[in-house]
């Protein structure tokens, strides 16, 4: 008959003032024995190693907790009645689970015959009785850490897999949202250039011109989604690099205010810019301060009803040395629940199921981590509910006003110019609607479908700038900007990148294939026309 199996355990106690080590997890040990007194002794002799103590009393019992433990070391008495202790070993040695678990024999024995059969059956060492309880402490003790080092091994392997694991998923996330972002953009391409050729063309019915506003805003609505989920993604994962310069931050705001202006126009509210007489120079990346003031202005568009007011400011702090950019708004407030919250991602009020307020509650949160990029502070302000909202910004400013900004390039004298433009796209109605569109604004355009056909025109129509789709079959974009660096007739060309994939990386690899600008899809024009009014002399 089987007796119950008996499991104990030992712990030390810690004085108050002592250190506390990190503890590892106990493991266990089997002791087989037919004679009570004898697994009593062991027991003892063991206790102060501190781990898990299991006896059985036959190797019958013995197996069958094989089952559902693991065991660092067995001990394993050699005579048992039914079944004795090289049986047992043979039979454990049989079951993959415990193979390998160490086995030390304890027999009165010490015949040459029996030792070499005990080798036989797999056991690891053979202590004489009666037992010396240091030298069975001090073999015990060496297959303990033995066993502990196993097993935190494979935790650190399991880890290491795991994070393997989640690095690749994320390598992989990144690159399905990349793909997935020019996938969308290359619809969205077309659809904005034919909603602004319709807008450069005259029409007496109202609703037509009501259609291309509705396209237009949409489509632009799309793209800012696009952006700021890719952008999300990059923030956390520390991948956005600032391309800083020294730049004037009243510029950047009155012009990123002027460019909302249409919109609030269109929704009925109103916007009053404040900005400081004398510039404010900051060390920035233009693009990013751009993103951030337009977030909170889409922010406060989006939570303002019609005849609300929107304030933009920008002011000189009184200690001289930060600049402080705020956007006030009279909507629809924050609950204050909420307001601590506003600025982590996906955090957004509670908008009800017709979510007329839409987003994907990233701006806030993206606008607020390029602000510490910039070494900047940013904050959340708001009365309650229905009494609107201020959101303030503040950034560094250059110690020396004084100096003019070197990155600023002169205008050139367009006046009466007619540039001429080759755009090289494989897209069709993408390359015909932008062919319309820049032609309706005075260029002069011709388009290529390929790479290499692009090269061919390039040669004859001599351009002053070259629109190049980065994916284009057989010949790439890259391929095409560096063939143009290496020509001499057209080397001097401006190059335009235009691009679904919008990532850092992607621009730094348009940049270093020769490309002088960098343009996702679909194409802000007024970007463009910047660019295209303002090409370096």
């Amino acid at each position: 008959m089987i007796k119950a199996t008996t499991i104990k355990t030992f712990s030390s106690e810690l004085k108050h003032d002592e250190v506390r080590e990190p503890i590892l997890e106990r493991v266990n040990i089997l002791v087989v024995d037919d004679l009570p007194e004898k697994l009593l002794s062991y027991e003892a002799i063991l206790e102060d190693l501190g781990q898990n103590i299991i006896t059985a009393h036959s190797g019958e019992e013995a197996l069958k907790l094989l089952l559902s433990n693991d065991f660092a070391v067995i001990l394993l008495d050699v005579n048992m009645p039914t079944m004795d202790g090289f049986e047992t070993a043979a039979l454990i040695r049989k079951r993959k689970k415990s193979a390998r678990t160490p086995i030390i024999f304890l027999t009165g024995f010490t015949d040459e015959m029996d030792v070499a059969q005990g080798y036989a059956t797999g056991a690891v060492d053979y202590l004489p009785t009666p037992i010396v309880p240091e030298v069975l402490r001090a073999k015990v003790r060496v297959f303990i850490e033995l066993f502990q080092m196993r097993k935190q091994a494979a935790l650190q392997a399991e880890e290491r897999a795991k994070r393997e694991a989640a690095e690749e998923a994320d390598r992989r996330k990144d690159e399905f949202l990349g793909m997935l972002a020019h996938e969308l953009r290359n619809p969205l391409g077309p659809i904005r250039n034919a909603a602004q050729v319709l807008h450069l063309t005259k029409d007496k019915d109202e609703r037509f011109n009501q259609l291309k506003d509705i396209i237009d805003r949409q489509v632009t609505h799309m793209s800012r989604l696009i952006d700021d989920l890719l952008d999300a993604t990059r923030l956390a994962r520390g991948q956005i690099l600032l391309r800083k310069e020294r730049c004037n931050l009243s510029k950047i705001v009155g012009q990123t205010a002027e460019d909302y202006r249409n919109i609030f126009d269109a929704s009925g509210i109103e916007l009053k810019v404040t900005l400081p007489s004398t510039p404010l120079w900051v060390n920035g990346d233009p693009t990013r301060l751009v993103q951030i003031i337009g977030n909170l202005l889409h922010n406060a568009h989006k939570f303002s009803d019609p005849g609300g007011l929107i304030t933009v400011q920008l002011e000189q702090n009184s200690d001289g040395k930060t600049g402080i950019i705020s956007v006030q708004d009279t909507g629809i407030g924050i609950d204050p629940k909420i307001l601590p919250y506003v600025f982590e991602v996906f955090r957004q009020g509670d908008q009800g199921l017709d979510r007329s307020r839409g987003g994907l509650g990233l701006g806030l949160s993206l606008a607020m981590g390029l602000v510490k990029l910039h070494n900047g502070e940013m904050k959340a302000e708001s009365p309650g509910i229905g009494k609107g909202a201020k959101f303030s910004i503040k950034l560094p400013l250059e110690s020396n006003i004084d100096l003019v900004a070197g990155t600023e390039v002169k205008e050139q004298n367009l006046q009466g110019a007619k540039q001429r433009i080759l755009l090289i796209e494989d897209n069709y109605d993408a390359a015909e609607s932008t062919r319309m569109l820049l032609s309706l604004n005075g260029y002069d355009v011709q388009t290529a479908f390929t790479g290499a056909g692009g090269l061919k025109v390039a040669k004859d129509f001599r351009p002053q700038v070259i629109l190049c789709d980065i994916g284009l079959p057989g010949m790439d974009g890259y391929q095409v900007a560096r063939a143009i660096r290496q020509d001499k007739e057209l080397s001097s060309a401006y190059v335009i990148a235009l691009t679904g994939y919008g990532r850092d990386e992607d621009q730094q690899q348009a940049s270093a294939a020769g490309f002088d600008m960098h343009l996702t899809k679909p194409i802000d024009y007024n970007n463009l026309y910047r660019a295209l009014a303002h090409l370096p002399a």
